[in-house]
């Protein structure tokens, strides 16, 4: 099923597996998902991704169950929210479930980007797997947007407002496309038909997504924080730099998904609605405009990217195109790292000069999410205009020179020679005392 040689699925002559394994490979198939070699030194960064399957499992299951207590209408609609709420047995901890589970979905998955970005995890040959992954996050953008339309209170409907507005300045066609997205002249109960439809449908597209991208990664093999790949000779030399993900990788993941699910309970809990805006629990209504309309904290990075074009681009592009433009171009330009980054290292552990560079970038993002949070006054525009033009910079100008110029540090030879040298060091650590010289020996 890979590049990688493992051991192949072998079932016992006349057993149950081996009569549905001919049939349909299933149980092969588990074998091969259970003892796929994965390299023996992944750290705490690479647990996300286990992370992120059971946050869309939660999404998907208790999107299911608030829907069937769900009426879309301009009039019934945020009325079907209160009686989820009040009236359905436990239809709180649904409701709350889900809207907090969307916001630690965004936190796993913006964990999953950087750790990505910082160990090059879309180097050939993971071009794909990459563009995947982008893929999963724009569908996860549009499902949580739709999402967010659906309570119906003042955010949810001045927040559609404005977004499906800016579909309206792509020429040409842009009129027509935020009509068929309102499904009239106006922000009503077609709207909330349609969000709510696509927001029923898109989470079976990320699951469809989500089995493609690990398909992928099958196929090709994890990555490590040494960059270096797994050794393909030969089963030995497979078995020399890997470990069996089950159970080594297994355990490791369900102690980080423990960790992870008391933070969510935690919010759920204690702090339903900290992460949300409370102007989404009064009703929507179109002739009261909030003092300040703001997404939710996911979204905020790209919404100040949005607002800060205050002008005309190369004066023949408006603003508010030119905004727009910015916008989705912030997020398309993650799909053209693999052929932007111009170093042949793929780890930044060995890149001194670019991990700077890299920190930098992190900074700049919470920068654009504290600045799409701020009323865009003060020095609030000029931050978002800077913090944009980083943002590009970085992936555009800064990515491909760097990695011409930079002289990466030296590289262990292979993922087993890193291991024993991380696991020396260790040792020799554990051997010395405070001051660094050699801790005294028990008498014999």
């Amino acid at each position: 099923m890979g590049t990688i040689p493992q051991e192949h699925y072998e079932p016992k002559e006349g057993s149950t597996a081996k009569w549905v394994n001919d049939r349909l490979p299933i149980v092969g198939m588990m074998d091969h998902l259970a003892k796929f070699p994965t390299p023996k030194n992944l750290n705490w960064a690479y647990v996300f991704g286990g992370i992120l399957v059971l946050f869309l499992v939660i999404q998907i299951l208790t999107g299911i169950t608030l829907a069937m207590h769900y009426q879309v209408g301009e009039t019934a609609s945020f009325a079907s929210v209160e009686h989820i709420m009040r009236d359905v047995n436990y239809g709180w901890w649904m409701r709350y479930a889900h809207a907090n589970g969307a916001s630690f979905f965004f936190i796993a998955v913006y964990a999953h980007i950087f750790r990505g970005l910082y160990y090059g995890s879309y180097k050939a040959p993971r071009e794909i797997l990459w563009i995947i992954g982008v893929l999963i996050y724009v569908v996860m953008m549009a499902t949580a947007f739709m999402g967010y339309v659906l309570p119906w209170g003042q955010m949810s409907f001045w927040g559609a407002k404005v977004i499906t507005s800016l579909f309206g300045a792509i020429p040409l066609v842009g009129e027509s496309l935020k009509m068929w997205l309102w499904g009239g002249p106006f922000v009503g109960e077609a709207t909330l038909n349609r969000m709510f439809s696509l927001h029923y449908l898109l989470p079976f597209v990320i699951a469809g997504l989500t089995v493609l991208h690990i398909w992928a990664l099958h196929h090709v093999g994890n990555t490590n924080p040494t960059g270096v790949e797994v050794r393909k000779q030969s089963l030995e030399t497979v078995k020399k730099d890997t470990v069996p993900f089950a159970p080594f990788y297994v355990t490791k993941d369900l102690f980080a998904i423990l960790i992870f699910l008391i933070a969510f309970a935690f919010f759920v809990y204690f702090a339903p609605n900290y992460l949300g805006h409370p102007d989404n629990y009064i009703e929507a209504n179109p002739l009261a405009t909030p003092a300040h309309i703001v997404p939710e904290w996911y979204f905020l990075p790209f919404y100040a990217v949005l607002r800060a074009i205050t002008f005309d681009l190369f004066w023949i592009i408006p603003a508010k195109l030119g905004g727009v433009i910015a916008m989705f171009g912030a997020i398309a330009v993650l799909a053209f790292v693999p052929w932007l980054d111009t170093s042949n290292v793929r780890s930044t552990s060995y890149r001194p000069i670019y991990r700077w560079w890299f920190l930098v970038l992190v900074i700049d993002f919470f920068v654009l999410m504290w600045a799409g949070a701020m009323p865009a006054e003060g020095i609030v525009p000029l931050v978002s205009l800077l913090a944009t033009i980083y943002w590009f910079a970085h992936f555009l100008i800064v990515l491909p020179v760097v990695g011409l110029i930079e002289k990466p540090l030296p590289r262990p030879e292979s993922i087993e020679q890193a291991f024993k040298d991380k696991h020396a060091d260790h040792d020799d650590d554990a051997g010395r005392g405070p001051s660094g010289t050699a801790a005294a020996q028990p008498a014999e």
